[in-house]
């Protein structure tokens, strides 16, 4: 366990000199009030003073002063602006991969590649699902190395259920019918196709997406609105005795 450092008496009386050196390379008038001095080794300490810089709100000016052994004279080491706890900060820097999210993609931007991806899996890699083996069979040798793996599968299929295709979206709980009744749904391949299909529906706010067998929406092929009755106004009658002042 390390021993405390002695407070060093001619540092820390040293607070006119620390001031002045923060006041050298500080805007003017933002080094304030002398905040406290900690002895950071043998003959080694630092002062610290507020900054009353607005756009500093919560740093602190830190000056670290020395002295030789026997000697009396202390020197300047160094001057820095430190946060405090209450500091304002940047957010804390997030690299590239980990900073995008869905919708980010915009045209001319690609996304890193990642080599240990769970949602993908080798195309030839034999899975005991047939649908799913079949599948990638068939794209062995024809320029797919990757395709979904069963976690990428599940994660896919969970956040279209959840999303605005799924049965929870405003528009479903609505729908006079589900999409699984439509002739505009056009069924998936393979072991998706027993929960989603894809709309084909141009009226229909969902047309060209993946959708949910539960979801709905009001331009439902096999739902009709409620016609109103015609409105038959009524025949005009003719008053022979009404007298026209004209």
């Amino acid at each position: 366990m390390p021993v405390p450092v002695k407070t060093d008496t001619t540092l820390s009386s040293s607070v006119e000199l620390a001031h002045a050196a923060a006041a050298s390379i500080a805007e003017a008038g933002t080094v304030g009030e002398h905040i406290g001095f900690v002895m950071d080794g043998e003959r080694i300490g630092t002062h610290s003073f507020v900054c009353t810089s607005r756009a500093y709100r919560g740093w602190r000016w830190a000056v670290t002063v020395a002295r030789a052994p026997r000697s009396k004279t202390v020197t300047v080491c160094e001057t820095h602006l430190l946060p405090t706890e209450d500091a304002v900060l940047a957010p804390e820097w997030v690299p590239y991969e980990e900073r995008l999210a869905p919708g980010d993609i915009g045209p001319g931007d690609v996304t890193p590649y990642v080599e240990a991806d769970p949602l993908l899996e080798e195309g030839w890699e034999a899975t005991g699902d047939e649908d799913v083996d079949r599948m990638a069979q068939w794209e062995l040798g024809l320029g797919r190395p990757r395709v979904l793996s069963a976690e990428g599968r599940e994660v896919a299929a969970q956040r279209w259920y959840d999303g605005e295709q799924g049965p929870s979206a405003a528009v479903a709980v609505k729908a006079p019918a589900q999409c699984s009744t439509c002739g505009f749904l056009l069924p998936v391949a393979g072991v998706l196709r027993s929960t989603f299909g894809i709309c084909a529906n141009a009226w229909s706010p969902s047309d060209g997406s993946v959708v949910s067998l539960d979801h709905g929406c009001g331009a439902h092929s096999e739902v009709d609105i409620d016609k109103p009755a015609p409105e038959t106004p009524p025949a005009p009658m003719l008053d022979d005795f009404e007298l026209d002042p004209a």
